[in-house]
């Protein structure tokens, strides 16, 4: 199989005091470039992702999904498309140099969507709320009862082929777009996989899970996700 063309998308709000370490710990031998879509922040967030080396673009709209729809647009407008593009969280949560694992699977050819699992790998105590447990074990299995898809995580840790992520034709633009991905690309009846990833505590505090309303809304706006793709 011929070298793929690899990219990173990492959206981030006000992720000064990690992004440079997500950055800097990517497998640079692995990765074309490096994209960090700063999503409103108040503070050093794009100046410390360019000094580590990052593509920084802003996106002004607050929502996840329009940081990664930041993203999208800019890779879709390359001369040279990517093959595979990663998702990852810009608060340290995850460890960059498992990226390698997450992406083997559609490097040797055999999947289109990967899922970096932290159901499946090892959890730092507290690195999760109990919101978040129970909110990915209720998603799941609404998505295996309704959308007949196995999966046993969210984790924004993820890889899929380009090509596969453009045909989805991704909409939403806040806390809906990693289960959105997840029931098109079952849909779409792409080759679906997950892989164990570690997990610890974030640095900073959590723009969903770190405050009840946060909590509430995503809670909320996954529920209607399955139900709306019925």
């Amino acid at each position: 199989m011929p070298p793929q063309k690899i990219i990173v998308i990492i959206p981030a709000v006000n992720e000064e005091n990690s992004i440079g370490k997500v950055v800097n710990e990517i497998p640079k031998d692995l990765i074309s470039e490096i994209i960090v879509c700063n999503n409103g922040s108040s503070d050093n967030t794009e100046i410390v992702a360019k000094n580590s080396g990052a593509t920084v673009l802003n996106e002004n709209r607050k929502g996840y999904g329009w940081a990664c729809l930041k993203g999208m647009e800019y890779a879709s407008k390359m001369s040279s498309k990517p093959d595979i593009v990663v998702f990852i969280d810009g608060d340290y949560s995850d460890y960059p140099q498992e990226m390698i694992q997450v992406v083997q699977p559609i490097l040797e050819g055999n999947f289109d969507f990967v899922i970096g699992s932290r159901a499946l790998g090892k959890r730092q105590k507290g690195s999760m709320t109990f919101p978040q447990i129970f909110g990915n074990w209720l998603a799941t299995k609404l998505m295996r009862l309704f959308h007949r898809v196995k999966y046993s995580d969210l984790g924004p840790f993820r890889a899929i082929r380009f090509d596969a992520l453009m045909a989805l034709g991704m909409k939403d633009k806040t806390y809906g777009w990693t289960i959105e991905m997840q029931i098109k690309a079952a849909k779409n009846k792409l080759r679906i996989t997950e892989v164990a990833v570690n997990y610890k505590k974030r640095i900073g505090v959590s723009k969903v899970s770190g405050t009840v309303k946060g909590t509430i809304l995503a809670g909320y706006k996954i529920i209607l996700t399955i139900f709306k793709y019925l």
